[in-house]
C-alpha cells in the first residue's frame, strides 16, 4: 500500500517476482442478510461476509487477494453499527492476507428507511498468467472434493426469511438440533473464508486443476462453471455432512430437496478439483486445516452440467 488515508484513490504497487501477472477483480453484496443482522442490531459479522464474497470467488482463479474497497450507503450513519461492520471487515482482510485499500460511506437521507444500510465490496487479486485457473486443465476423472461451510453463509436468505415469518418463528428462538443456539447467532455465522488453506495448497506439492466458489444457486449452478468444453460433473448424493440449519428448513420450510440444493450451500462452501491420484493427499490436507473436506463426485463426459449419480 502506497500513501496515507484521505487521498482521492486508494494506491498499491504490484509485488515483485511476477512475470505475466493478471489481475482479477470481483464483486459482491451479502444480500438479504443484511435484515438479520438490522432485526438483531448485531452488525460484526457482516463485514467478513462482505470481504469472504468476493476474495472466495477471487481465489477460485487461483489468485491471492491483493486489495480490498468497500462500499457502504444508509440514510443516516450510526457510529456504533458503522464500526461494527468495518471491525468485521477488518477481520475479513486479515483472514484473507489482503489489504484494505479505502471504502466510502454514503449518507442517504429518504432513501433507506431508519436504522437500515446496505453494503458491497470489490477485491482485486494476482495471479502468475502460467497458474490461471480456468478450466482448461480440468480433465474427464478429476475427482470433485467439496470443503465445508460454516452455515448458509451469504445466500438464500429471502427463503430463509420466508420459512421463519410465514412458520411463526422468532430470531431469538432456539429450535432443537441447533446445539443450543438461537436461529439469529445460526444464521449469523460469517462465511467461511478459504483464502489461506487453498493458496498454501496451491504452492504446495498438490495438483489442482480449478475450483468452485458456492454461492447463490448451489453446487448445481456454480460447480459446473469451472469445468472446461465438453465436460460435466457427476455428484453422489449424501457424501458429504448437511449442516443442521439446512435440516431444519427444509423440514420446517417443507421445501424439497432439489430446492434445497438449487438454493443453499447445503454444507459445501467450495469446491477443487484433482486428478484422481492426488484427491486421498488433498482431503488430509484440507482436514489437516481445520475444514472438513469430502471426496462428492468426479467429472465426466457431457455439456456443462451437474448430474446426480
Amino acid at each position: 500500500v502506497l500513501g496515507g488515508l484521505g487521498g482521492f484513490g486508494g494506491l498499491f504497487q504490484l509485488p515483485s517476482g511476477y512475470t505475466e501477472p493478471v489481475l482479477v477483480s470481483g464483486t459482491d453484496g451479502v444480500g438479504t442478510k443484511l435484515k438479520i443482522a438490522q432485526a438483531l442490531n448485531r452488525h460484526n459479522t457482516i463485514g467478513i461476509d462482505l470481504v469472504a464474497m468476493c476474495v472466495n470467488d477471487v481465489l477460485t482463479c487461483g489468485a491471492e487477494p491483493l486489495f480490498f474497497l468497500d462500499y457502504l450507503a444508509t440514510g443516516k450513519l450510526q457510529p456504533q453499527q458503522l464500526a461494527e461492520v468495518v471491525a468485521g471487515i477488518v477481520e475479513g482482510c486479515r483472514l484473507s492476507r489482503c489489504a484494505l485499500l479505502g471504502g466510502e460511506t454514503a449518507e442517504m437521507p429518504g432513501f433507506y428507511p431508519k436504522g437500515e444500510y446496505d453494503v458491497a465490496g470489490f477485491c482485486v487479486g494476482i495471479v502468475e498468467k502460467s497458474k490461471l485457473l480456468n478450466g482448461s486443465q480440468v480433465e474427464v476423472g478429476d475427482v470433485a472434493i467439496a470443503l465445508g461451510s460454516q452455515g448458509v453463509h451469504s445466500n438464500g436468505f429471502s427463503l430463509v426469511r420466508k420459512i421463519i415469518e410465514t412458520q411463526g418463528f422468532k430470531w431469538e428462538d432456539c429450535p432443537s438440533g441447533l446445539g443450543g443456539q438461537s436461529l439469529g447467532e445460526v444464521l449469523l455465522t460469517p462465511t467461511q473464508i478459504y483464502v489461506k488453506p487453498v493458496l498454501d495448497a496451491l504452492r504446495s506439492d498438490l495438483t489442482i486443476h480449478a475450483m468452485a466458489h458456492i454461492t447463490g444457486g448451489g453446487l448445481p449452478e456454480n460447480l459446473p462453471r469451472c469445468l472446461g468444453q465438453n465436460q460435466s460433473i457427476q455428484i453422489q448424493p449424501h457424501s458429504w455432512e448437511v449442516l443442521p440449519i439446512f435440516r431444519w428448513l427444509a423440514e420446517v420450510g417443507q421445501v424439497n430437496e432439489t430446492a434445497m440444493l438449487e438454493t443453499f450451500n447445503m454444507g459445501v462452501g467450495f469446491v477443487v478439483l484433482a486428478p484422481p491420484d492426488q484427491a486421498a493427499t488433498t482431503i488430509r490436507y484440507f482436514q489437516s486445516q481445520n475444514l472438513p473436506a469430502y471426496a462428492i463426485g468426479q467429472v465426466i463426459e457431457g455439456n456443462g452440467t451437474l448430474v446426480f449419480a
